[in-house]
This record gives structure tokens, C-alpha cells and sequence, in this order.
């Protein structure tokens, strides 16, 4: 467009090691007169008359095309619609890849999920990688650093209040600052112009080998609103003057995808973990059928809301010559299929997946058969290795709602689905079959996330305090993304895997003071001397996890008031063990996280009686379920076990707790998901999260 976003995203593609070997712009197709200003969402047209100088000022070839469609598709999912706009962009892009060999494309986009899901969309079609390395900057940083950078670029529109096209029109950005941010202080003005505020037109970067001068423009008004006039330049006369031979170097500021953890409150808690002996746990009746945890599909009950959670969803595989790694996971996945069909369900309903693998090795494998079995917004998903029977290669559980579903003339929350595939500073992108997060009603399920550096796509360096700290802070900025105001005091429940118990207190440190971060961030008059009420916390070590990171987060939310939700706890004895209930409920009553843990006290003999606490476990959880509001609607729809693999024989596991929560729950008994984990903190042997919406 010649604006300063696309050209300081160039700089920062530069900067990242990129090469820019070509430029596209395209103009409207009735490029006679003055066909200045097109009525596009997706394309910025004043000023397109003077684009072709940008071939010289960059000494790089230029393609350019005609807009011919209109805004067709203009859901928040783009599919392809040959009247769409977004397809005149896809013929150029592969016009310019056919000639040109690119590999990837640069894009100016901030704020605008509309403009990057479109581009995305091409790129995918095209096998090309959006770079948008400016996606959810800070607008007001942003700008300095635009400035500070030697971006020349003057006001070419204005579109807002405050903005007077007699005052503003031409002006630099450095001389437009400070009227930006007293007019987004007063108006809620985007200090970039992600609202459409106003349009640049770039005149020089420290990329141009010629800088581009302006003879002569006049104003075009397009509305003339009393309050908010819509006008822009029409240039006249330009021309291209040689700058002084540089270096070839230029500064951009520096990376911020990488952050060092040196602070003095980050540190593991004075308690050492300290790995607990192998106590076998036994029943001492044998009224119990055995079963196979892994042969057995389940899912919850339907909730008020439309929710269900499927698991059980098992791959089986043992190496013969019939059946190979794909062949079980197609398997797996037509099993889920044919259970979703049978309640009038499909795959793409699904919001949330947990996938554990028994070898990390064959993440490739599933993962070419997982793509295949979604769409344009796939499951935001949970990936981990952890310690499942031998023949097993893979299980799934996941949530699922239809979200086009009412029933009782309700209609259900809508879905909001963020699938980020553009290379950014801001969080690392979705280059796999998942989303970042999916938000129903008030309710964001968000991806696992490990510390990738966004930039580079490689795990970060720096050991477990760096990895706790970069991979929290990119559950923060998806939440914030999803939801402006949301942080991490609006999490309702989290789950933590690490792959070494020595990393256990680390991540709890680091979880307690990004919540102190949050508390000080928010307006102080906002809590006064009020504790909000966090979500319940799981921190459990598994064998191994993806990119061989040390730490992976995974937490779901709620925009609701933490100040307002109900927080409840309660403890018992039994047989040997202690039981730990832990509940919070959303101050929307949408939705509400339960957490059991069994630990063991002090054995007075080698074989215990688990029936007993197994029992009171489950009659615990139904007492908490008893002691939500009245207003909460939400059901029981997961009931997450994870257990030391070596203390518990799984199959005796799932057969107590499945008769048990049959028992006390019938028909509102939740999902059962056995997790074998290597170890869990200090005494606990088993800890279980429980999902209610």
C-alpha cells in the first residue's frame, strides 16, 4: 500500500534475516481520473497513482494488479469466493511466486483479524509464510519506534475526530505524535490508525535506495462531516531524488520474543521435592471386573450449554506387516467420528483436544493423519508424552459444543476461533493444526504453549526459569488477544507439564508472580484490599514434550470478575490417604474447575486399601458439585486423573473411580481421563481437575 506499516514490517523482515525480492500492490481497477478511494475492506487505495515509483526507490521489481471484486466474504472465516476482493490478492501472489520463487510475504497488519485471516488464507492456498512481525504491538511504542527507525512517512487520509484534513493532511509522523496520543487519550483514537483513523504514505526508509519527494497535491474531501471529515491527498507531481550512499545497515528495535529471567523472585520454594518411594497400592477385594482404560470410549452427558466431552479416543498399535502408525490413527479418528455422528455432532465442533502420545517420536506420523481431519479452525490442543501401555500410540479426550445449536428457542454461545499462522513478535504462531484459542460465551480455551521464540520458531535458551517465563507470557498476550482486559487472574483452571520434578517448584514460583504482576498492572482502585480468586493450578511431570521443551502451559478462562467468583475448600482423612478439594466457580456462574488431590500420610503397611479413599474421593467431588450456586448451570464434564504410573495399576484406577462417579453422579457422571504420569508433587499420588460448563 506504501504505507508505514508495510514498509517497517519490510524493515523488520530485513532485520530477521529475510531478503525482500519483490513488491505487489494492487489498484483499482478503474485507474482513470480520480479512482483515489475504493470502498475496500482489505485494501488501502489513496495514493496507488504514485506506487509504481517504489520500484525505483527500492530498486526491485514490482507487480501490480486490479481490484475487481467487491467485499463478498465477510465473515470472521474466509473461504474462497471468486467475487471476493481477497481473490484478486491471490492471482497476484501467484503471479509474483511463479516469477519470482518467494518463499514468504510481508504483512503490515496490527490489530486487524479481518485483513490477516484474509492474507493468511492466500498464503495457505500458495504454500507461502505471512510475516507480520508488527501483530499486536503496543500502537504507542510501535509508532516511536516507526520514527525513531527514519520512517518518512506524511498523513495521505483522515477518517476521524480530532483529525482536520486542512491541519493534518502531509504532515510527518514525528509532527503527528503528539496529536495521536492526545487524541487517543481523549477519544479512544488508534495510535496507528488501526481504526481506520487516518492513512500513510511513505516518502522514505532507511530500505529506499532514492527517497520520493512531493511537488504538488491537493486535498479531496470525500465527506464532509461536521465532526469527523473524511478526506485525503491527491498527489500531483512527485519525483525521486538520489540520498546519500549508506552503509546498507539500519537499526530496528530490538527483539523482544526473547526474555531473560534473572529476577530475584523467581526462585523455587524452600520445600525440595523430594521423590516419594514406590508404595504399591492394592485392592484388598477383588469384586471388580478389569478393565482396559484404553478400549473404553466414554463421554459426558450434554450439558445446559451444549457441551460434551468425549474420551477414550485410543489408537492401538503394535508393529506388524498389516498395520502401520497412520493406519491406527485413521482408526482412532473414525471411531470419534462415528461416536460424534451418533449424537449429531461433528469433528468441527470440537473446541479443545488433549492428545498424549506414548513416544514423542511419532508426532509426525499423527500429526500428518490429524491434519487432515480438520478444517479452517481447528481445536485449540494439549500435546504431551506421557506413560501409556505398550501397544498404545496415542489418546485423545475433547470438549465439544454446537455452537449453531438451540435448544429451548436459546441459542448457544457463539464460537470465536483464533488461529494465528503469520510469523510475529507477539506469540508464536499456529503452524500446525490447532488454534491459539477458542472463545464460547465468556470462556477461552486456549492451546498448550511451550517458549518459542515467535520470531524463529525455536525454543528459547536459557533453562526452565526462561522457558516458565516465556511460555506464561504467551498465555498472557493470547488472552489479552482474545479479550482486551483479560489476563491471567481471569484463568479458572491451569494445568502445567514439566519433565523433571526438580522444575515443579520453579513453575509454581513463576505462576505466583506473573499473579502478582497482574494484581499490580490492573487499576489499584479496581481490587482496593481484595484478593481475586485465581484458578486452581495442576503441575505434573511427563515423560517429554514437544521441541523437547521443558515446560508446557495450558489453561482455560473466564471474562468475568475475579473479585466476584465463589471460592470453596475442604479436607478429609481417609484409610491412610488425605483428600484435598479445591473449587471455583465463575462470577457469571457460566462455568467452574474442581480439584481433587489424594495424598499419601504415612502408610502403616505396604498394601493399602484403595476402595475406601477411591470411594470418599469421588463422594468429595459430588459434595463440591452440591456446593455450587444455584445460579450455575454448568455439569460435570471431565474428570482428569493424573496418577503415578508406578504406584496404581490404571486399569484398577479406572474401574473404582468409573463405578463410583456412575454411582454418585449417574447420569450427569463426567468423562473419565486416566493420565500415568512420572511424578507428582510432594506427596500426592493422585491429582485430579475437573472441568464444569
Amino acid at each position: 500500500s506504501g504505507g508505514k506499516d508495510s514498509c517497517y514490517n519490510m524493515m523488520q523482515c530485513v532485520a530477521a534475516g529475510h531478503q525482500i525480492v519483490a513488491l505487489a500492490n494492487l489498484r483499482p481497477a478503474e485507474n482513470t481520473g480520480r479512482t483515489d478511494e475504493l470502498d475496500s475492506y482489505m485494501y488501502q487505495t489513496v495514493g496507488h497513482h504514485a506506487i509504481d515509483l517504489y520500484a525505483d526507490a527500492l530498486d526491485l521489481p514490482l507487480y501490480r494488479g486490479f481490484i475487481k471484486g467487491t467485499s463478498v466474504n465477510t465473515g470472521r472465516v474466509y473461504t474462497a469466493c471468486q467475487e471476493d476482493e481477497v481473490e484478486d490478492l491471490y492471482q497476484l501472489m501467484k503471479l509474483v511466486k511463479d516469477k519470482e520463487r518467494v518463499e514468504g510475504v510481508s504483512v503490515g497488519a496490527i490489530l486487524s483479524d479481518y485483513q490477516r485471516v484474509r492474507v493468511e488464507d492466500v498464503c495457505r492456498r500458495l504454500s507461502l509464510q505471512p510475516l507480520a512481525y508488527l501483530w499486536h504491538w503496543n500502537q504507542e511504542i510501535l509508532l516511536k519506534e516507526m520514527i525513531s527507525s527514519n520512517i518518512q512517512a506524511i498523513i495521505i487520509k483522515v477518517a476521524a475526530l480530532g483529525l482536520d484534513p486542512d491541519k493534518h493532511l502531509g504532515k510527518t509522523l514525528d509532527e503527528m505524535e503528539p496529536v495521536l496520543l492526545e487524541l487517543s487519550e481523549k477519544y479512544g483514537v488508534h495510535v496507528c490508525g488501526e481504526g481506520g483513523e487516518y492513512e500513510t504514505f511513505t516518502l522514505d526508509c532507511p530500505l529506499f535506495k532514492k527517497k520520493i519527494v512531493v511537488d504538488s497535491a491537493e486535498v479531496v474531501v470525500h465527506s464532509a462531516d461536521a465532526f469527523a471529515p473524511v478526506a485525503y491527498l491527491h498527489f500531483l507531481k512527485l519525483h525521486l531524488e538520489n540520498k546519500a550512499k549508506s552503509l546498507g545497515t539500519f537499526v530496528v528495535s530490538s527483539c523482544s520474543c526473547e526474555i531473560s529471567c534473572t529476577d530475584d523472585d523467581i526462585f523455587p520454594s524452600s520445600e525440595e521435592h523430594e521423590p516419594q518411594k514406590n508404595i504399591p497400592v492394592m485392592w484388598k477385594t477383588l469384586k471388580h471386573n478389569s478393565l482396559d482404560f484404553t478400549k473404553t470410549f466414554e463421554n459426558s452427558g450434554k450439558s445446559l450449554s451444549g457441551y460434551h466431552w468425549f474420551s477414550g479416543i485410543t489408537a492401538h498399535f503394535l508393529p506388524s506387516k498389516d498395520k502401520n502408525a497412520q493406519d491406527a490413527a485413521r482408526e482412532a479418528f473414525s471411531s470419534l467420528r462415528a461416536n460424534l455422528t451418533s449424537l449429531g455432532l461433528k469433528l468441527k465442533d470440537i473446541i479443545l483436544v488433549h492428545l498424549y502420545m506414548k513416544s514423542m517420536k511419532d508426532f509426525s506420523v499423527i500429526d500428518s493423519v490429524y491434519v487432515t481431519e480438520f478444517d479452517l479452525c481447528p481445536p485449540a490442543r494439549v500435546c504431551v508424552e506421557t506413560l501409556l501401555p505398550d501397544g498404545v500410540l496415542f489418546c485423545i479426550d475433547c470438549l465439544v459444543h454446537k455452537s449453531d445449536m438451540a435448544t429451548d428457542d436459546v441459542v448457544h454461545d457463539e464460537k470465536l476461533v483464533m488461529h494465528v499462522q503469520s510469523i510475529s513478535h507477539w506469540a508464536p504462531a499456529s503452524i500446525g493444526p490447532y488454534s491459539q484459542s477458542i472463545k464460547v460465551g465468556d470462556i477461552i480455551y486456549c492451546a498448550g504453549q511451550i517458549a518459542l521464540v515467535p520470531c524463529t520458531m525455536q525454543l528459547v535458551s536459557g533453562g526452565i526459569r526462561t522457558e516458565a517465563g516465556v511460555s506464561l507470557r504467551h498465555v498472557e498476550r493470547v488472552l489479552q488477544a482474545m479479550s482486551q482486559k483479560t489476563a491471567l487472574h481471569h484463568v479458572i483452571t491451569a494445568s502445567c507439564y514439566v519433565t523433571d520434578s526438580k522444575s515443579i517448584p520453579t513453575a509454581r514460583s513463576m505462576w505466583q508472580k506473573k499473579l502478582r504482576e497482574c494484581k499490580k498492572v490492573e487499576d489499584s482502585e479496581m481490587y482496593h484490599d481484595e484478593t481475586p480468586v485465581c484458578g486452581l493450578l495442576a503441575v505434573v511431570v511427563i515423560s517429554h514434550l514437544p521441541r523437547d521443551a521443558a515446560i508446557e502451559w495450558h489453561v482455560i478462562a473466564v471474562v468475568d470478575d475475579p473479585l466476584q467468583r465463589k471460592y470453596f475448600a475442604m479436607t478429609m482423612l481417609s484409610e491412610g490417604f488425605q483428600i484435598e478439594c479445591e473449587s471455583v466457580e465463575s462470577s457469571s456462574a457460566s462455568c467452574a474447575s474442581i480439584s481433587l488431590r489424594l495424598s499419601l500420610i504415612s502408610p502403616s503397611t505396604s498394601h493399602l486399601n484403595l476402595d475406601g479413599p477411591l470411594h470418599d474421593l469421588v463422594v468429595m467431588f459430588k459434595q463440591a458439585v452440591n456446593k455450587l450456586s444455584e445460579d450455575c448451570s454448568a455439569s460435570p464434564l471431565s474428570f482428569r486423573a493424573f496418577f503415578k504410573e508406578h504406584v496404581f495399576d490404571a486399569e484398577t484406577l479406572q474401574t473404582g473411580l468409573q463405578e463410583y462417579l456412575e454411582k454418585y453422579l449417574e447420569e450427569k457422571a463426567p468423562a473419565l481421563i486416566l493420565v500415568p504420569v512420572v511424578e507428582l508433587p510432594g506427596k500426592d499420588v493422585i491429582h485430579i481437575t475437573c472441568w464444569l460448563s
